[in-house]
């Protein structure tokens, strides 16, 4: 691989042209083919295992006309002023919303005590994934005919599910200021404007290239309305991170070999190339562990994030050699470009991140000690973390969802948000025991209103409405979903609110499966490349360990408030059903490329020296500062995106920033060196047995291939390359 990566880098260096003429290709051929073929995101929730997931088929074979065949949405006429609305306005709604394109019916409305709120449910006969219905479409129908009847005399606004399927807007502000952030840090690195706007420009080809390999998935499956926001998220900071390391290799084989610049992008792909080929793979072994958690909207989230990995990391292996060709010696900072000497008013001394591994190789016990326990007093609040997939309540004040969510709560009840729906076997138990069940539920604790069985069109089932007396969000939900599911016969609960309570149950259940899969083939992989048994455990121990802990910040900020109104979040929410396994198979992954890229230097100058803990040092001293600088980005980024008003968007976000925060500075500063101190040489220990079961995938081999074709004199290395070493 590495001969491979060095003859990579030497062409696309040598041939810049072509190379930025290839890419052009490959985007305007991915965007023409998401234009004809591609799809629109859309969240799944068909989950078999869900118990909930029984009485949806019920519903779609016995009322084959609801809205569990298609869809629905609610409107709600309010009347700020607290006066009645007029009867005429209302029924002049109805029959205008009647019309509409697939509108099979629209309910009698359901007036408030005050008679000051209406709630009209509009029923379509196709999903919300129709092309009638999708990009706003449906929205902006009934927004149009609210108009038309009401104007401005009364607050119109929309919920139920059609309003909330599509995907949240993405507003770009706080992710253009985490990118400006990071574009200021690089510059402050690298030394120059241009050198450090090379790593966001390559990134942005990757992640254009992945938007339109999102779009052709959502084509041929359905993915999550988050997929894409959380493909760029991630792609944004992967992509950054993978080119700035190869433009740091480059400037320092361009600084210190006194090679040629396209000798020096060779090298570099050969070496931190190979670093950011391992690392993406890591990053998409772990993504392979979401499809076991179950649910559709994990492999969408899984696939679309892969996309834009292996988008950003080919874009980072052949671009950043062909930018580097194309500007030379023009990346370097100018003094050095004149031959001038840096500005030094003291001494030089040895690497700041060198002199900080060798103060903790002095006492490795005491920092590891301290910094496991802050680890593990940062994951405390994980133990509290209460989980449900996602709410109304949740949404921005602004938005309409969330105003007809706060009005239905305020003038029906908080239940009315989150009704149970239950289905009873009528054919088993006849009218008596449908009788017999609505009696139940209305005598059961937490149940504020049942409404009237609906018998279906071939009598076999009865449908009866239950409205809890708390919110669909609320800590008592799922212990009442249980109670029910066991009180009653022949009955199956069911409807989103006890959907979401089986999603958070089954969550739960699957992490451990997930957990243990991204561990164990990640763990396996490390073997492999590092040729180490001590390394790859010790790696997952530690990640477990930052990931823990920014579970529990994730707890303390967005379930118990600390710190809420600092980072802008309103209220305090539950944490995302999804977050837990999505979260911990980007971060375990994300974490693994600080791992392999300072490993790979620490390997690279073990096998070079023999000396353990002199190579901890001096491949600390080798990383510290791109390391650091690519987590500096990374969080600027993450941060951006917690800015977003979509929930999982801003506790991943959240959570992604303070992990890689703590993996590069507790983690990767403190604990990997002050452990590789005390084991030694040991941290190489490799069984003879499981070397030769293990393949040959060494991160650093201590091949240079340059060496070689050099060797051979100039005239071979044109003749293989197509670049001669002098050029």
């Amino acid at each position: 691989m590495t001969r491979l990566l060095y003859r990579l880098g030497l062409r696309t260096a040598g041939h810049p042209w072509r190379t930025i003429a290839v890419w052009l290709g490959v985007a305007v051929v991915a965007f023409l083919a998401a234009g004809a073929v591609g799809g629109t995101p859309q969240d799944d929730f068909n989950i078999d295992r869900a118990a909930a997931q029984t009485g949806v088929e019920q519903l779609r074979e016995h009322f084959p006309e609801s809205a569990v065949a298609g869809s629905s949405a609610l409107v709600v006429v309010h009347d700020r002023a607290g006066d009645a609305v007029d009867d005429t306005a209302v029924a002049d709604l109805t029959s205008r919303l009647s019309e509409l394109d697939h509108a099979t019916s629209v309910s009698a409305p359901r007036w408030s005590a005050d008679r000051d709120t209406a709630v009209l449910t509009v029923v379509f006969d196709v999903p919300v994934t129709h092309p009638d219905l999708t990009g706003g479409a449906g929205v902006e129908a009934m927004e149009e005919a609210a108009a038309e009847v009401v104007g401005d005399e009364l607050q119109v606004e929309l919920g139920g599910e059609l309003p909330n399927a599509g995907p949240g807007e993405v507003e770009g502000t706080g992710e253009i200021a985490g990118v400006v952030v990071a574009l200021i840090l690089m510059t402050l690195v690298l030394g120059t404007v241009v050198t450090a706007g090379l790593p966001l420009l390559v990134a942005l080809v990757g992640l254009a290239v992945s938007v339109a390999g999102v779009t052709l998935l959502a084509g041929v499956m359905s993915v999550s309305t988050s997929a894409p926001t959380v493909a760029l998220m991630v792609g944004l900071g992967v992509g950054i991170d993978y080119a700035l390391l190869l433009i740091t290799r480059f400037l320092e084989h361009l600084r210190n070999d006194g090679v040629t610049v396209p000798e020096a992008a060779g090298r570099a792909t050969a070496t931190a190339g190979r670093s950011v080929v391992f690392a993406s793979a890591i990053v998409l072994v772990s993504l392979m562990g979401l499809p076991l958690a179950g649910l559709p909207i994990y492999s969408s989230l899984g696939l679309a994030t892969g996309i834009a990995v292996v988008a950003v990391a080919a874009t980072a292996l052949t671009l950043v050699p062909a930018l580097c060709g194309l500007f030379g010696r023009r990346l370097l900072p100018k003094r050095e470009r004149r031959g001038l000497p840096p500005r030094r008013t003291r001494p030089r001394r040895e690497p700041l991140a060198a002199r900080w591994a060798m103060g903790v190789g002095r006492r490795p016990m005491v920092w590891t000690l301290a910094a496991t326990l802050f680890l593990i007093t940062l994951a405390a609040p994980t133990l509290a973390m209460r989980t449900w997939p996602r709410d109304v309540s949740d949404s921005p004040a602004e938005s309409t969802t969330r105003q007809a969510y706060d009005i239905i709560a305020a003038e029906l009840g908080p239940g009315a948000n989150g009704p149970l729906t239950v289905v009873v076997d009528r054919a088993a138990i006849g009218d008596a025991g449908v009788a017999a069940a609505t009696a139940q539920l209305a005598e059961t604790d937490g149940i504020a209103a049942v409404g009237e069985p609906l018998v279906s069109p071939d009598g076999e089932v009865a449908v009866i409405q239950a409205e809890p007396a708390f919110g669909p969000s609320d800590a008592r939900t799922p212990d009442l979903v249980e109670q029910l599911r066991d009180d009653l016969d022949a009955a199956e609960v069911t409807g989103s609110t006890a959907l979401f309570s089986d999603i958070s149950g089954l969550m739960a259940e699957r992490i451990w499966l997930v957990v243990g899969f991204v561990i164990l083939l990640s763990v396996l992989l490390l073997a492999a490349m590092f040729r180490s048994v001590v390394v790859p455990v010790k790696a997952a121990v530690l990640n477990l360990l930052s990931i823990g802990a920014a579970y529990g910040v994730v707890t303390a900020v967005f379930q118990w408030g600390w710190g809420a109104g600092l980072l802008g979040f309103e209220e305090t929410v539950p944490v995302s059903s999804f977050l837990p396994i999505l979260m911990f198979a980007v971060l375990f992954g994300l974490s693994m490329d600080y791992e392999v890229f300072l490993l790979s230097r620490i390997r690279e100058d073990w096998l070079q020296t023999g000396d353990a803990r002199g190579s901890v040092v001096r491949g600390l001293a080798a990383t510290g500062r791109v390391i650091s600088t690519a987590a500096a980005v990374m969080v600027a980024v993450f941060l951006g995106f917690a800015t977003e008003s979509d929930l999982v968007v801003q506790q991943l976000g959240v959570g992604m920033a303070v992990a890689i925060l703590l993996d590069a500075t507790v983690v990767r500063m403190v604990l990997v060196p002050a452990t590789m101190t005390m084991l030694g040489h040991r941290s190489w220990w490799l069984p003879r047995w499981l070397d030769r079961l293990l393949p040959a995938i060494e991160a650093e081999s201590g091949e240079r291939p340059w060496e070689r074709v050099v060797g051979r004199g100039a005239d071979a290395a044109r003749d293989e390359t197509g670049v001669s070493v002098r050029g």
